[in-house]
This record gives structure tokens, sequence and C-alpha cells, in this order.
């Protein structure tokens, strides 16, 4: 096969679906815990203990952050689904149907 009629797979592209299509759960627990590596690795650089929690904050504000895009992404296609027409429920009254049965008419 030549090189150039040969169509390269991004490399990049199967790490992204891997880690897209990871459970909520144990991206948060990673995120967190690259957090925690960053604040180490801070630590370790400057010498001063407060970088620690920076790098914890960085972790906890991402693990929130997959919760909300995990929460975007399933709501967007709940509105997709909810806008197909097969899905659709349509309700047509009968001029029956269309009277008030209140306290006042028995």
């Amino acid at each position: 096969m030549d090189k150039e009629n040969r169509e390269e797979k991004p490399r990049i592209k199967p790490i992204i679906e891997a880690a897209d299509s990871l459970s909520l759960g144990i991206s948060m627990v990673v995120a967190v815990l690259m957090g925690v590596g960053i604040g180490w690795l801070l630590k370790g650089l400057t010498g001063v203990s407060w970088t620690l929690w920076i790098g914890v904050f960085i972790g906890v504000a991402a693990a929130f952050l997959n919760v909300y895009k995990a929460y975007s992404k399933q709501y967007k296609e709940m509105q997709e689904l909810a806008n197909e027409p097969r899905y659709a429920i349509k309700k047509e009254l009968d001029e029956d149907d269309d009277e008030d049965y209140g306290a006042t008419k028995y």
C-alpha cells in the first residue's frame, strides 16, 4: 500500500473516545487524583505547603466540571429525542372532553 493512498487514523481520537466513555464516578476520582498530583508537584517545586491545596481545588473543580458536562450532554440528547416526531404525544380532544367537571356541574 502507498502511504499516500492510506488514510492515517488520528492518534489522539481513541484516547478522547476512551476518556469520554469512562463512567462518571471513575472520571471524578481521576480528576481529583490528578489535581492532588498537580498540588503535590507544586509543593515539591516551590516548597510551600499550601500549593497542595491549590491542586486539590483544581481536581475538585475538574470533577464538578465533568458532572456538568455529562449532565449537559444527556440533557441535549434527551431534548433531541423529545423533538422527534415519532415520540411526540398528540392528544386529540373531542368537544365532550372540553367540559368542566367541577363541583358546580353534576
